[in-house]
């Protein structure tokens, strides 16, 4: 690929792509160091190859256009840390991370225009959802896949009739019941949160660094608030929340990923939180939902902030490619 033929949006999603799979890749590293279910370990194995040959398909497309971002080193990461996370909670965090996995690749192949780079992105879009897929089926095998609340609905098709359908912020006027569309929603939510808590938690248990031990403390409170809302929105509704029981972290203090690692993961985590919460009030036809979401939004950003400060002064952001300042350049001449 010649240089001419590289865009904004080829460059920017190679570019995320090269650290959020440099950081994946050490991930799997670990899992595969100490998951001891022969049948997971085959699934983590095989996402291990798929990520790998991945990485190496997106440093091939770099040669031709930009110096590759530094992303995450061997230094990264610690193989002899003590085991952290339960196989169950190994198979359910890959299992949201691919899901995460297949909205980035998707929206990476709308944007790009370039053949190469769309054919690649088509590639590892069909790779992950195969990926999501084997992991889907054994967590089912297992009995560990969480499905949405059963829900039993009207069974005669109709018409929105009333305008006091998309309301529900009136404490005078009774809310309508959920819809199947929020129903998915609040409980896709819950089940995210569920597992970002059990990572930040993880993380404040082995780290070293108080601010990022105090910053992981926070991202967990504000997770387990947000499950709070979700729980008490559907048990409100007498829908009983999905919610898994075989979530654990094992009492080890060492820390397996560096404080880079842990505070971009969790940057990670906390900014597909704020996009499933805008898909979700996007969704949502009841205003009282849709106020929820930003609020829980807001709060979500403003820990970002917090979080983006911190990797800041430690000099743990790399910077984006950006365009070159005519401005400077013309003041130059």
């Amino acid at each position: 690929m010649k240089n001419d033929e590289m865009y904004a949006a080829e460059i920017s999603t190679l570019w995320t792509l090269h650290i959020n799979i440099t950081m994946t890749e050490l991930i799997l590293r670990y899992f595969l160091e100490h998951v001891d279910d022969l049948t997971y370990r085959e699934e983590i194995v095989y996402m291990y190859e798929i990520v790998t040959s991945q990485l190496e398909s997106v440093k091939k497309s770099w040669e031709y256009s930009l110096p590759p971002s530094i992303g995450f080193t061997e230094n990264d990461v610690n193989l002899q840390a003590p085991k952290l996370f339960s196989d169950p909670t190994i198979l359910t965090y890959l299992f949201h991370m691919n899901r995460v996995g297949m909205i980035t690749y998707s929206s990476a192949l709308a944007t790009v225009t370039n053949k190469d780079i769309r054919h690649l992105y088509h590639l590892f879009l069909v790779q992950i959802a195969d990926i999501y897929e084997r992991i889907a089926v054994k967590m089912t095998e297992k009995g560990a896949l969480l499905n949405a609340p059963s829900f039993t609905y009207e069974n005669t098709p109709s018409f929105i009739i009333d305008k006091d359908y998309l309301s529900g912020i009136n404490p005078l006027k009774e809310k309508r019941p959920l819809n199947a569309i929020e129903v998915t929603h609040l409980s896709f939510n819950l089940r995210t949160n569920q597992v970002g808590r059990i990572l930040c938690e993880a993380f404040t248990q082995v780290t070293k660094n108080k601010e990022v031990q105090k910053f992981s403390m926070k991202a967990k409170e504000m997770a387990k608030s947000h499950m709070d809302t979700f729980i008490n929105i559907l048990r409100n509704e007498d829908i009983e929340p999905p919610f898994s029981e075989q979530l654990r972290i094992i009492d080890s203090t060492i820390s397996p990923f560096s404080d880079k690692l842990i505070m971009t993961h969790t940057a990670f985590l906390t900014t597909a939180g704020i996009g499933n919460y805008a898909a979700a009030a996007a969704a949502s036809q009841r205003s009282d939902l849709i106020v929820k979401y930003e609020k829980l939004s807001g709060e979500a950003a403003l820990l970002s902030k917090e979080g983006a400060d911190i990797m800041i002064k430690n000099k743990w952001i790399e910077k984006p490619p950006t365009a070159v300042n005519r401005k400077q350049l013309r003041t130059n001449e």
